[in-house]
């Protein structure tokens, strides 16, 4: 992936983007379990849908961190002994991130027949402008403010 050039002067206020960009490119490198979806539920909403067969309620953890929501998923062990012939349900411990745009917010969690259903709520951008004042300095002016200062 090219690095886009955030120390450049046309970028003023980016800086958080970079960092953005990072955890993005790190969340798709990881693995690909659990499953997920992500639809488009009505125009302010967004549902993020994850198979998280054999877990319960208890095992998820989700929360939001900085900019981004993080699902977390602890599986105990099996305390009693198994002898499986072959184990394809998976059993383990996960961690799954997404980056939320500013604004984003989660508005609920749910399970439904091993899904875990995150509705998201997308903040609707208003067009802001703002007018600026520009200052008359005149030369004669500057000077007498700089006299001023002095004295």
């Amino acid at each position: 992936m090219a690095r886009l050039p955030f120390n450049t002067p046309f970028m003023l206020g980016f800086e958080n983007l970079e960092r953005m960009m990072e955890q993005v490119s790190k969340a798709s490198s990881e693995s690909g379990f659990p499953p997920y979806n992500i639809e488009q539920i009505n125009p302010e909403t967004l549902r993020i849908t994850l198979a998280v067969a054999g877990y319960d309620e208890s095992d998820l953890d989700v929360s939001v961190e900085d900019t981004q929501l993080v699902i977390r998923g602890h599986q105990n062990p099996d305390l009693d002994e198994h002898q499986y012939i072959y184990r394809g349900i998976a059993a383990r411990n996960f961690q799954r991130s997404f980056v939320l745009a500013q604004g984003m917010k989660v508005k609920s969690a749910s399970m439904d027949k091993g899904l875990l259903h995150i509705d998201l709520e997308k903040p609707n951008p208003q067009q802001v402008v703002k007018k600026i004042k520009i200052k008359s300095c005149s030369p004669e002016k500057t000077l007498l403010q700089k006299k001023d200062d002095h004295d």
